[in-house]
């Protein structure tokens, strides 16, 4: 996923979007223009190349405007070599960098990398998306919540223990950047965990990285999540 630059609020002036499709097409352009979308087609454009994600919660009239001009926008991305991903049911789309063993492409959109703790922190978030999604509930999570899990990941021997502390806020943190983590309005420690998770943990690959996971564990270590299970 590339790196991101998104917010939550729309950073775009959409006040012609209710005089209906002629006034946003006919938004104005900028001098010597010669791109043929439509200018609002390319504001969407932009945040899916901003990343992490385009989600209709938080950007409900880009959404509108990318399901209108969604062909359009998924050749544009080809022509750079990127694809697009995206759940209609979730309401979320993003970029993702084209594999071809027959082109040789040229890499425009660098992976993220990931430390062991942060990869720990984005599995319990999709566990935790994959229980409330089959219970058909907001899939809702707290700090707390978060770093009593991490925590159970702790190496026994460990002498540092603000440093541990540390990289758990950091893992936090990334997922917030990668659009992962959705502040609830209100609350500054809860959040929601983003449908675009579902779309970067696939289900056949839980499992496999719940073992490899699980064998970091302390033995006598049990995470507060499966702990209920």
């Amino acid at each position: 996923m590339n790196s991101p630059v998104d917010s939550d609020s729309e950073d775009f002036d959409f006040s012609a979007e209710g005089q209906g499709d002629t006034a946003l097409e006919n938004e104005a352009r900028f001098a010597g223009d010669t791109g043929t979308l439509p200018v609002p087609a390319r504001r969407v454009l932009v945040r899916l190349l901003q990343g992490p994600s385009l989600d209709a919660r938080r950007h409900e009239k880009l959404w509108e405007v990318f399901k209108r001009y969604e062909r359009d926008l998924k050749s544009r991305l080809h022509d750079i070599f990127l694809g697009l991903v995206v759940d209609n049911e979730a309401k979320v789309a993003f970029t993702r960098q084209v594999v071809s063993d027959e082109v040789d492409v040229p890499i425009l959109l660098r992976k993220q990398s990931l430390s062991f703790i942060e990869s720990v922190l984005l599995l319990f978030l999709r566990q935790k998306l994959t229980h409330s999604e089959a219970q058909a509930e907001r899939a809702v999570v707290d700090q707390l919540e978060m770093t009593e899990y991490l925590k159970a990941y702790e190496r026994s021997d460990n002498v540092d223990m603000s440093r541990f502390g540390r990289q758990m806020e950091g893992a936090i943190d990334k997922a917030k950047k990668l659009g992962v983590l959705l502040k609830l309005p209100g609350a500054d420690d809860r959040f929601e965990v983003s449908a675009s998770l579902r779309l970067l943990f696939p289900v056949e690959e839980i499992r496999a990285l719940t073992e490899a996971f699980r064998r970091h564990l302390p033995v006598d270590a049990t995470p507060a999540s499966e702990e209920t299970h």
